[in-house]
């Protein structure tokens, strides 16, 4: 069995490699850091015997996406986790637009690609594809990250439903974590104000989701309880407390 992961240089999707290297699944690790990559790609072959390609793409760019796809299109992959993306805190008037407009290509139209092409190739297998728990509600101070991850679970959900009703047997699941002790902070130029989850608990329950082909994964009985919870809460009471969670991290960054 082989996978494909991207955003493999650190975080959830390092974390999720080596969560399926100990399966004994070969891996191609994407991610724009040749020498991040490396050390992994050492790492994981040196300790679980397996084989780890390494792939060197700016997936923010539709040329990329594509390019990637044809590295790989003959490797018949049974699991892809689209994980590569990065975030921005501030007030939306306040953010530099080629910034929103990088993230957005990557968090949103490089997952519409790469699921796409995916989706049309794969025989069998899964597709997971990287949302948050922000993607469940507007989020003030962080509206365009929060809009991307909304588009990736609903589209991930849609496509999921297709699949099943068409009866293909390729599942696409969305990964809707919380806080994640990761680089994603200091990406998005704030500060969290919640002790994270680690990025290796995270991945040994989307890996284990993954295996159980849960079509939603949310690390965490803290997060489970508060996606129940915001079913029953109308906006106009869940808006000033998003607001006021994402304006400390943003007050906190700029300290």
């Amino acid at each position: 069995m082989k996978a494909l992961v991207t955003g493999a240089s650190s975080g959830i999707g390092k974390a999720i490699a080596t969560e399926l290297a100990k399966k004994k699944i070969n891996l191609i690790l994407v991610a724009r850091r040749q020498a991040e990559l490396d050390l992994i790609k050492r790492s994981l072959e040196t300790s679980y015997g397996i084989t780890v390609e390494i792939r060197i793409f700016d997936l923010s760019t539709e040329e990329n996406c594509h390019a990637l796809f044809e590295t790989c299109k003959d490797d018949h992959l049974e699991i892809v986790v689209n994980n590569a993306g990065f975030g921005c805190v501030g007030l939306f008037e306040n953010l530099e637009l080629e910034t929103e407009l990088k993230m957005l290509r990557l968090n949103v139209i490089s997952v519409h690609i790469l699921t796409k092409l995916f989706v049309k190739s794969m025989e069998q297998g899964v597709i997971l594809n990287v949302a948050s728990m922000a993607g469940f509600i507007p989020t003030p101070n962080m509206a365009a990250y929060a809009a991307s991850k909304a588009y990736v679970y609903n589209l991930s959900e849609a496509i999921n439903y297709e699949l099943k009703r068409t009866k293909k047997k390729v599942r696409v699941l969305s990964l809707c974590p919380g806080p994640v002790n990761t680089n994603f902070a200091n990406v998005a130029g704030a500060k969290t104000g919640f002790i994270g989850m680690s990025a290796e608990k995270c991945a040994k329950i989307a890996v284990n989701g993954i295996t159980r082909g849960r079509h939603i994964i949310i690390p965490g009985f803290g997060m489970k309880l508060t996606k129940f919870f915001l079913r029953f809460l109308p906006l106009r009471l869940i808006l000033p407390v998003a607001f006021a969670l994402q304006r400390k991290k943003d007050k906190i960054s700029a300290k």
